[in-house]
């Protein structure tokens, strides 16, 4: 070997010696990401199950089949199901609080919809250039122990469309169903951060441009699609009950709140028909709060509870627990007060508030989810044709974000086709 040739090699042991040495890293990576892929599954074969508790349900499995699409899924499923998450949250929180002396910085997946991020500082920057959702917090900590929902905000500050169209996808709607000869009523459950904003921090991010939207929302909202304003009546009741119809600790509003939709659907489809109603108090029924837990607090609460007789004497109301993600019916028989025009309904968790009222007053009600009438156009669009009436109750923050599925065009279209298919003469 000649010395050129002896130099070569020299050079090439010095350069492999200088490269760093990752194999140990890349071991201990792979181990890592091992365990928090595999975690769940070894976690569920001992007997140990992660529950949900945030305002979703859990990441799904997801189909190998999807290919590529399947894998992005994954991170999202393993972290929902990681056993004890939500006494982990409890645990950072607590001791954020305890050590620092204010609320821990947790937050999710911003590619995920629903309560995840930052909690909201006491303070925060005033509204400067639009900002993404992912940067504003998923709770906002009010005065007096009142915990908000952060995508009140987000979605009013960082819409995916604009208002405008909107309320252009909610008047296609309503022309949809109204050419195959039904009627159609739209309710608007207003959120929180409208109904009881007396709690809200002086300064939060998106105080300014959040109450912007909401003004302009509601000032279009019944005089361009004609839907029942909620408001006046929300605030009657909380003004003669003497406390708000919603909770601190939760987002939706209370049974008072599904009671006062419950009037105001039945008198918009039979005016007058309320007026034989007689409601009393009917015990408490448990509920968990949904805002409290993603910062790590308990959320069980009992809440009262309301009997509704539609003829003055007979309560017809029932316990019933649905989250409307599977079609859910309900059916009784004709009486003085009640509704005898079948009725379809599309409607999300704000309607759980009102499920023991509607079957109390409607004689043939059938509910399903935005999000299954959207997955499903075609089979939900031939479950609305069963209706004389379609009711669409949809959460204003799905409004104002733009979020809602039940707003895409091809969905819009998929439904209108299919009650179409079956006009009402």
């Amino acid at each position: 070997m000649s010395v050129t040739d002896r130099s070569r090699v020299h050079d090439g042991w010095r350069l492999r010696e200088q490269r760093p040495r990752r194999g140990g890293r890349r071991l201990t990576a792979l181990v890592c990401a091992g365990l928090f892929f595999l975690g769940p599954t070894i976690a569920s074969s001992a007997g140990l199950q992660s529950a949900p508790f945030e305002n979703r349900p859990l990441a799904a499995f997801g189909d190998p089949r999807q290919g590529w699409g399947w894998l992005a899924g994954l991170p999202a499923w393993a972290a929902d199901h990681l056993p004890m998450r939500d006494r982990a949250v409890h645990t950072v929180d607590a001791l954020s609080r305890g050590v620092f002396g204010e609320p821990a910085p947790l937050s999710g997946s911003p590619s995920r919809p629903g309560p995840n991020g930052p909690v909201a500082p006491a303070a925060a920057p005033p509204d400067g250039p639009r900002l993404p959702v992912s940067a504003y917090p998923a709770v906002i900590e009010g005065r007096d122990g009142w915990l908000y929902l952060g995508a009140d905000v987000s979605g009013a500050c960082a819409p995916s469309r604009s208002l405008d169209d909107t309320l252009d996808s909610l008047r296609r709607l309503r022309r949809a169903v109204e050419s195959s000869g039904r009627r159609f009523v739209l309710v608007v459950a207003p959120d929180k951060t409208t109904m009881v904003p007396e709690h809200l921090p002086a300064q939060y991010l998106g105080r300014d441009c959040a109450s912007r939207a909401r003004s302009e929302f509601w000032r279009r909202l019944s005089a361009e699609t004609g839907a029942i304003d909620l408001r006046p009546a929300l605030a009657d009741v909380a003004r003669r009950k003497g406390s708000p119809v919603y909770y601190p600790a939760d987002t939706h509003w209370s049974q008072e709140g599904g009671l006062a939709m419950t009037y105001a659907l039945a008198d918009r489809i039979e005016p007058g028909i309320t007026r034989t109603w007689q409601v009393g108090p009917a015990g408490y029924t448990p509920w968990s709060d949904d805002i409290s837990p993603l910062i790590g607090r308990s959320g069980q609460r009992m809440i009262p509870t309301y009997s509704l007789a539609p003829d003055g004497r007979q309560d017809r109301t029932r316990p019933i627990a649905s989250d409307f993600r599977a079609p859910l019916r309900l059916t009784a028989e004709p009486a003085a007060g009640t509704v005898g025009q079948p009725v379809r309904m599309i409607a999300d968790s704000f309607t759980q508030f009102a499920s023991r009222y509607l079957t109390a007053v409607f004689t043939d009600i059938t509910v399903v989810h935005p999000e299954t009438a959207a997955a499903t156009p075609r089979p939900s669009g031939d479950l609305l044709a069963g209706g004389d009436v379609i009711v669409l109750e949809i959460a204003e923050r799905n409004l104002l974000s733009g979020t809602s599925p039940i707003l895409l065009q091809p969905v819009i279209t998929q439904i209108s086709s299919e009650l179409a298919l079956h006009p009402l003469h």
